[in-house]
């Protein structure tokens, strides 16, 4: 089964790509952003305790994330994939570790992770470009905009050191035609398969 992580930055591209590539290698995309954002349309307790969260450019703590993903794979597992692509997850060390656990669990392991890299700037005008249509309150707001990316620096880029210790790690140049860096993912991908 392949099982990649798509890692990066908010505004990254992590959400445009992981969609490409769900459908060309036929894999599973899993996006906690679209899970929450579900959650939050509906309204749902785990929603309103979510959006707290979000509003804040903060993350949403890591055992409600675990159930929401574990639920989901049970659900798609019943159609035999043939892999997952995790979309904004995880987000910190211990998210990682996590994730492995329940992987063991069901008897699986991440394959490899593909880490867009795009610089601050380039990042700030693709998540204002994104939120004149996103309806998303926090892709409005520059302070929120670097305050997201203040917090993935500080807690989610560590998950790459994680990752390369299990040789796992595969930087990608994500600035750029959304073309060229969706074929040096599926490149990424094709050498991992």
């Amino acid at each position: 089964m392949l099982n990649i992580v798509l890692f990066g930055p908010p505004g990254s591209g992590k959400g445009t790509q992981s969609v490409k590539l769900a459908d060309k290698f036929s894999l599973v995309h899993i996006s906690t952003g679209d899970i929450f954002r579900h959650e939050l349309k509906n309204e749902t307790p785990l929603g309103l305790e979510a959006k707290k969260f979000i509003d804040q450019g903060m993350l949403v703590p890591d055992e409600v994330v675990i159930g929401m993903l574990g639920a989901k794979m049970d659900e798609q597992l019943e159609n035999n994939p043939k892999g997952f692509i995790f979309d904004g997850f995880p987000r910190t060390i211990a998210q990682a570790e996590a994730l492995d656990k329940l992987m063991d669990l069901k008897d699986m392991s991440i394959t490899g992770v593909l880490a867009l890299e795009v610089g601050e700037e380039e990042l700030i005008q693709r998540i204002l470009n994104r939120g004149k249509t996103s309806g998303r309150s926090d892709d409005t707001n520059v302070d929120t905009i670097k305050k997201r990316i203040e917090v993935y620096h500080n807690e989610t880029s560590p998950v790459a050191g994680y990752y390369d210790k299990q040789g796992k790690l595969h930087p990608i140049e994500g600035e750029g035609d959304i073309d060229q860096i969706f074929d040096k993912l599926s490149q990424a991908i094709e050498s991992l398969a």
